[in-house]
């Protein structure tokens, strides 16, 4: 047994420096160094190959993606259909095997990683949700939620803020079913962690809360094993097996920086394979090998068997549980929802942040799976689900997040919630702090995850605290993320509207709602579905296109007003997502803006390049290039331009051209 227990370690590292070397780039070292702990937990984990989206299965998350071949090689030979062709197409165009893992892209991979210290942050939300649907659907002789989130790291992971943050969250909700191995090989792309880590990783994560394991020799699959056990034992705290490697073990350059982010060198790879008796033929696997693997899967394929029965029985127990359960993991909108009435109140005056939450909170009627909160800032945002209780180690049944400050993980972790399935994820926190997030709405994008991002605060109209708190660039910065949604409504109407889009999506939503209070618009409305939409048309044709997105559409039909009394008429068309309208026919956009109405004005209290498009060469923008200003709200409004004289003003330029 331990013969081949060896034979297929090295068969997992001989393909990583293979794959490597083939491509003439990526990341030798970490595979072959951390093969061993990677084969011992994946024989170990609860999964099926030949089903690899059983609900049940346990989660793997290479945080360390750069690592991607030590996956790629545990895809392949335990099952999961990647073939030896797929390995050598490593880093291709068109290949299963990119560069870093890709979810969507390669059958196995659980998350899309390589910013570092995320993968661990989604590994997080994974656990967060396993917690909470354990504590939703689980009964007595029936635990149809019981699995583990395993992930990987490295020294770069473990330097990442990310990280830390996630890792305080974890300890603080006692995520026991957290497992993470670190791969302790004290190597970075500049050389020796003595150069910028000498921190003490055991103690800081013990006083995390969590339960710290030191593996010395990461060669001692035994030692590993058994500190994989030790910490699935434990039901108190989130574990951590520090696992002392030794980078590209075994090579001719084990322990060097180089073996980190290049491939080994030909003769380096012929001699490797020469020390391990391996035969020198490229991408070779022994038969014995393969049949080792092999012979693990009738294991793997029990463990959904038995789920599949349990299930069973469960559905028959507790049939309304089992309708429920079968609803949280569902992808369809209930008709309830898509037929009912609007999803907020269209009170004479409110600031959008207050309708985004009478929106979430109608939305929690009809989707329980509702799983989000804030960074601290749920009394600002609105973002609390009335009369839930707040997840936590007491009360997993909890449908409201404390975050706490940590705005990159927050978006992390919904991330890994959005992921593991189950629950809709939503957090929230100030347009301006997006900057902290935007690695994960990134990620959110890449791996179309329906993530909900809730930023309140959206303009100079927070006022008072200044610029540091007053977006300027970042609806620019978040509009030029691709398939990114960033829906800014402009009343109640066009914000029921926004929000039932967004739940549609197969991709990260931002809501940009204001602070202050914005009126009902006598045309806004359904409209807002497509993204843009004519609010008000004058008779006959008109002689400017005025635009704009939230707070800025009010302005429109005063400037309108103001050009009518100078014998000039205006279409005006409100903007809530450009990426929406961006989607509709080429018949529809020609409807709403012309090419034979190149008079055009953009509003927007924010960067003016989303609007270049639409404005054209004939056009004018009113918006803020330039960082806001600390003072009441109405007086910086004013000063920036934001009135309905001055609209009118560059409106009439423009006409006059």
């Amino acid at each position: 047994m331990e013969h081949m227990q060896n034979q297929a370690i090295s068969a997992i590292r001989v393909l990583s420096a293979e794959a490597v070397q083939k491509a003439k780039s990526g990341h030798p070292g970490l595979p072959i160094g951390a093969a061993p702990m990677a084969y011992t937990l994946f024989s170990q984990m609860k999964q099926n190959p030949k089903n690899p989206k059983f609900e049940d299965r346990d989660r793997f998350v290479l945080s360390a993606g750069h690592a991607s071949m030590l996956l790629y090689a545990l895809l392949h030979l335990f099952g999961y259909g990647l073939t030896l062709d797929d390995l050598k197409s490593f880093r291709q165009w068109g290949s299963l095997t990119p560069g870093h893992p890709e979810f969507g892209h390669t059958v196995g991979v659980e998350a899309t990683t390589g910013p570092l210290g995320q993968g661990f942050a989604m590994a997080v939300g994974m656990a967060m949700a396993e917690k909470r649907l354990a504590a939703q659907f689980n009964r007595e002789g029936f635990d149809i939620v019981d699995h583990y989130t395993y992930t990987l790291m490295g020294d770069g992971c473990m330097m990442e803020g990310v990280a830390s943050e996630a890792a305080s969250l974890a300890g603080s909700l006692k995520l026991h079913k957290l497992i993470a191995l670190y791969d302790s090989n004290r190597i970075t792309i500049e050389g020796g962690t003595e150069l910028a880590f000498t921190e003490d990783v055991a103690a800081r994560f013990t006083a995390y809360g969590f339960f710290v394991q030191d593996v010395k020799d990461g060669e001692d699959i035994a030692e590993i094993s058994r500190a994989i056990a030790a910490a699935k034992a434990q039901k108190e705290k989130p574990s951590l097996i520090v696992v002392h490697t030794k980078i590209a073990h075994g090579t001719a350059k084990e322990g060097k920086a180089s073996a980190h982010g290049e491939p080994l060198g030909e003769d380096n790879v012929k001699a490797y394979k020469e020390n391990l008796g391996w035969n020198t033929e490229a991408f070779h696997v022994p038969a014995e090998v393969y049949n080792h693997f092999a012979a693990m899967q009738p294991r793997f394929q029990k463990y959904e068997d038995d789920h599949t029965a349990l299930i069973a029985a469960y559905a028959a127990a507790h049939p309304e549980l089992y309708k429920e359960w079968l609803a949280w993991h569902s992808d369809t909108l209930p008709e309830a929802l898509l037929n009912g009435e609007s999803l907020c109140a269209a009170d004479a005056k409110k600031a959008t942040r207050a309708l985004g939450g009478d929106a979430l909170n109608r939305l929690s009627n009809y989707l329980p799976n509702l799983f989000g909160g804030s960074a601290d800032l749920s009394p600002s945002t609105k973002t609390e689900l009335k009369g839930k209780p707040y997840f936590s180690a007491e009360t997993p049944e909890g449908a409201n997040i404390h975050f706490g400050v940590r705005e990159f993980a927050m978006a992390a972790i919904c991330n890994g919630l959005a992921l593991h399935g189950g629950v809709r994820p939503y957090c929230s926190t100030f347009l301006v702090f997006a900057d902290y997030l935007k690695p994960a709405v990134r990620l959110s994008a890449l791996m179309g995850l329906p993530v909900l991002y809730v930023f309140t605060h959206d303009s100079i109209g927070v006022g008072e605290d200044g610029p540091t708190h007053q977006p300027v660039e970042q609806l620019a910065s978040l509009r030029a993320t691709p398939n990114t949604y960033v829906f800014r409504p402009a009343d109640a109407n066009e914000t029921s509207a926004c929000y039932l889009e967004a739940l549609k999506l197969k991709a990260p939503a931002v809501m940009s709602l204001t602070r202050q209070d914005l009126p009902q618009l006598p045309d806004a409305g359904a409209g807002a579905a497509r993204g843009g939409y004519i609010l008000r048309e004058p008779k006959g044709t008109p002689d400017i296109i005025l635009m704009g997105s939230g707070s800025e559409v009010e302005l429109l039909y005063k400037a309108a007003d103001i050009l009518s009394v100078q014998g000039y008429t205006a279409r005006l068309v409100s903007m809530p997502c450009m990426e929406l309208f961006e989607k509709q026919d080429a018949a529809y956009k020609e409807s709403v803006l012309p090419k034979a109405m190149p008079k055009r004005v953009s509003v927007e209290a924010g960067a003016t390049v989303s609007w270049q498009k639409y404005v054209g060469l004939n056009g004018k923008s009113v918006g803020i290039d330039r960082f806001g200003a600390s003072a009441p709200a109405a007086r910086v409004f004013e000063e920036y331009g934001f009135t309905p004289e001055h609209v009118a003003k560059v409106a009439l330029e423009v006409i006059k051209g």
